[in-house]
């Protein structure tokens, strides 16, 4: 049942389109059929694979440099606070702006490519993983470091073996958050700043011809694919590993 009920409200759903679609006076929004249809005209035209992976290159490369540059920051700030005194204003001043912001700039620096959605993915990313690290270490109960250093571990070795450790579940939380940030920011930015990729796709069908049927494929692309980076992410959680840090109902 608890695989049975997320298909049967999602065939729900298809079939409420499916009505609603009937029983508009006008054409105004294409039904599923329709947009199935789409789908497999851009896989025959060879632009399916090709704008996903394109999506998906941009993504990847963006939200891995954030992650790689701010976890160890976030760390470090939260294990340092005096560091964190100091950095945490500008981070928090940065925090609220929106990513879509910067198009204009990114544009100005890297000019209309890959680049310019590349940084903007850096940008929707970079922040919320540094704060997610930096709470994760304020969270740290204070007993793992007093029994670590009741053991006679050394600071490198505090760090390594229980600050790092104890982290990595909420660490996880922050990561599956700024991904999901980081797919609705290339969506955007694909719109404006690149030539190719889902979001050129929704606009480039609009613009070309009125293809809501292409805009619509899109737009499903879009939240299919993201639902399965979540799934990915959601699996991390299960990991011995970490899966202690998750209450059990």
């Amino acid at each position: 049942m608890r695989w049975l009920a997320p298909w049967a409200f999602a065939a729900t759903l298809v079939a409420m389109w499916h009505i609603a679609v009937q029983m508009q006076a006008a054409p105004i929004i294409p039904g599923p059929w329709t947009v199935l249809m789409g789908i497999v005209e851009l896989a025959e035209r060879g632009l399916l694979l090709k704008y996903v992976v394109a999506s998906l290159f941009r993504v990847t490369w963006g939200y891995l440099l954030a992650a790689v540059l701010a976890i160890p920051l976030g760390l470090f700030l939260g294990w340092h606070r005096r560091a964190e005194m100091a950095l945490n204003p500008p981070l928090q001043i940065l925090r609220p702006i929106s990513p879509l912001a910067w198009i204009p700039i990114a544009i100005l620096w890297f000019g209309v490519g890959d680049l310019s959605a590349i940084f903007l993915i850096f940008l929707a990313a970079f922040l919320p993983i540094t704060v997610s690290a930096m709470n994760a270490v304020h969270n740290l109960p204070a007993v793992y470091l007093n029994a670590g250093r009741n053991f006679g571990l050394s600071t490198p070795q505090l760090v390594y073996r229980v600050l790092y450790p104890a982290v990595l579940p909420r660490l996880i939380v922050g990561l599956r958050i700024a991904l999901g940030i980081a797919w609705l920011v290339v969506v955007a930015a694909e719109m404006i700043a690149v030539n190719s990729g889902l979001g050129f796709l929704i606009i480039d069908a609009r613009n070309a011809g009125n293809r809501y049927d292409l805009v619509v494929a899109g737009m499903v692309l879009i939240g299919a694919i993201g639902l399965l980076l979540d799934t990915g992410f959601r699996s991390l959680e299960k990991m011995k590993s970490v899966s202690w840090g998750y209450g059990t109902s």
